[in-house]
């Protein structure tokens, strides 16, 4: 594995084929509020790419090309908050978006553990920590713990989708589950419009 940190914005040259795992770290959890401070990608190769957002921020030209680019498959764990960072920090985010918390939801009904840690253990035996979470990621440098941290945000969501999408099918909720991804994009957009609190299917 290997960590590669950027500043502002991804370098000339990277290709992340045709899906990337993204992951975003914060300085809190509203995105209107809370700037973007880290976005991690990985194409899945056991590689991940930190661009860390200056403050102020810079463009960030070639990260914003990639998460428009409509040809690009992009992967998240609770992809709804991470897209709302994204579409508030760097700009529009096009193309097809899978998150694997939703599909943990739909087909691992058997459990309420679905956060990254759990799915990395159960599904693919990997061990993930979780002490970085909750460190200050606006600080001038970043440590080898949190840059590392970070990487593992990323580095594993392709295997766990492969995982996820037999589970979906056999359990016939793979239509379903495309349904909820589509609309998560719209469903980021509505928090970003101060519909956060708001359940729009609610009585």
């Amino acid at each position: 594995m290997a960590v590669f940190l950027h500043h502002d914005d991804l370098p000339d040259g990277i290709d992340f084929g045709a899906s990337v795992a993204i992951d975003t770290e914060t300085m809190g959890l509203n995105p209107l509020r809370d700037r973007l401070c880290l976005v991690q990608l990985s194409s899945g190769d056991g590689d991940a790419h930190l661009v860390k957002i200056g403050l102020p921020a810079k463009p960030s030209p070639r990260l914003a090309a990639l998460l428009a680019d409509p040809s690009v498959t992009k992967l998240f764990h609770f992809a709804r908050f991470d897209l709302a960072s994204l579409m508030h920090g760097i700009g529009p985010v096009s193309g097809p978006v899978y998150c694997t918390k939703i599909a943990s939801k739909l087909c691992r009904t058997y459990t309420d553990r679905h956060g990254l840690k759990d799915l990395c253990s159960e599904l693919i035996g990997v061990e993930i920590s979780k002490q970085q979470q909750s460190s200050d990621w606006g600080a001038a440098e970043l440590s080898k713990a949190q840059q590392d941290y970070a990487a593992s945000d990323v580095l594993h969501l392709h295997r766990l989708r492969e995982r996820l999408d037999v589970m979906l099918e056999r359990e016939g909720r793979t239509t379903m589950a495309q349904s909820c991804f589509e609309f998560l994009a719209t469903r980021a957009g509505m928090d970003l419009a101060g519909f956060d609190e708001l359940d729009i299917f609610h009585h």
